[in-house]
């Protein structure tokens, strides 16, 4: 009789998880979506690989293909959990339309303030400055999973050039403050931001007469 492996087991198919680590369960996700975040944030987008995600949650690399798929989809994954948008999107849109700006910019700003979440979302930003797949990743993410569905559900036209807007606007301020750190901004009162920046992303969103462009 031949022995297929180590006590006659059979070799396990190269990318395939085994059984015992699929049935590690939604821990060893978690521990995988944790240690991607570390070493996106760490490491950046074109350093960081599969394998290194998989040595830093100990698990094998197929369990990581397993729950994630892509490097792409791990990163989506990574920007995803940082937002939460199943949890904030309906907190945003189930107040009162004249307050939709304020509680956008106050979420928006509430999540970078956050140090558990900051470090994530600078690694985040730098990687879609300088790497196309993240940037992909990251509009796709902030414009058709955030900005378009709280647009779209408002009685409004154009609700995607409207969405990108209120994105560039955002993104533009997380780039100053957080990013790069321009003063004044990098060290103002993020009630003085929200203040100021929320009649903005409330006109962007929520005013249905928008005046016709002028010829130039």
């Amino acid at each position: 009789m031949t022995s297929d492996g180590p006590e006659g087991r059979a070799p396990r198919r190269r990318g395939r998880p085994s059984r015992a680590e699929k049935s590690t369960g939604p821990d060893a996700r978690s521990r995988i979506l944790a240690a991607a975040r570390a070493e996106f944030a760490g490491r950046g987008y074109d350093k960081t690989s599969i394998r290194g995600i998989a040595k830093e949650a100990g698990v094998d690399a197929a369990l990581v293909h397993h729950y994630f798929g892509t490097k792409d989809e791990m990163f989506a994954a990574a920007v995803e959990v940082s937002f939460e948008p199943a949890l904030v999107i309906p907190e945003i849109l189930g107040g009162p339309a004249e307050d939709m700006g304020e509680r956008l910019a106050r979420y928006f700003i509430g999540v970078w303030e956050n140090p558990a979440t900051r470090a994530p979302l600078v690694a985040i930003l730098r990687s879609a400055l300088t790497h196309e797949a993240a940037a992909k990743v990251l509009r796709g993410f902030v414009l058709r999973r955030l900005l378009e569905r709280i647009a779209a559900d408002l009685d409004v036209p154009d609700p995607t050039f409207r969405a990108e807007l209120a994105a560039s606007h955002m993104i533009g301020i997380a780039i100053l403050r957080y990013v790069i750190q321009a003063e004044p901004l990098a060290s103002a009162d993020p009630e003085k931001i929200i203040a100021m920046v929320a009649p903005t992303l409330q006109r962007y969103l929520t005013e249905k007469d928008v005046p016709e462009a002028r010829p130039l």
